[in-house]
């Protein structure tokens, strides 16, 4: 009897050490999340600018960093590249005259995710050329909703669903948590 005991016990702790190690896998979603919200509050503490419409629009416009645009090229935005600067020419996705439709285009290339979260704040800060107050409803918005009504007002994306889809997304991962 001492033997079956002995042999059971032995069974029992080999079943235990041959089950792999089970490791908690945090979500994809949640590790993009805490690599930029740190950095989305610094900008809202320089420049008004809501944390849960930066990480919306970078959780969207990137494919959750995902993108070749923002994994390879730093630009977690779509900001595109004008003039001399550091630039990659890609295929992208407009809405134009009620249609989808594929084109290249030159985009901004940043050293890291933080440089082009400043340059995404500083687009919104300063405008664009032919109207440097263009953004000012964005940084002027108290809530996400204003403020996304504000980037689809000043036309950031062509998407004419872009207002929806930023709300969307701020909703579903619950990001006003961060304003």
């Amino acid at each position: 009897m001492l033997t079956f005991c002995f042999v059971l016990s032995l069974s029992l702790l080999s079943e235990h050490y041959e089950r792999p190690l089970e490791v908690a896998q945090v979500p994809q979603s949640e590790l993009f999340i805490d690599e930029i919200a740190p950095h989305a509050k610094v900008i809202q503490e320089r420049h008004n600018i809501l944390p849960s419409i930066i990480l919306g629009q970078a959780i969207l416009e990137s494919d959750w960093g995902q993108s070749q645009l923002a994994a390879t090229y730093g630009n977690l935005f779509g900001i595109k590249a004008y003039g001399n600067t550091d630039k990659v020419n890609l295929g992208t996705s407009e809405f134009v005259d009620g249609k989808w439709i594929e084109i290249k285009a030159d985009f901004r290339v940043y050293p890291n995710w933080q440089a082009s979260m400043d340059d995404h704040a500083l687009l919104f800060v300063n405008g664009v050329d032919w109207n440097p107050n263009l953004y000012q409803g964005v940084i002027q918005a108290t809530t996400y909703q204003e403020a996304a009504r504000a980037l689809q007002a000043a036309g950031y994306a062509t998407d004419p669903n872009y207002q929806e889809k930023i709300i969307g997304v701020i909703e579903t991962y619950n990001l006003n948590k961060y304003d």
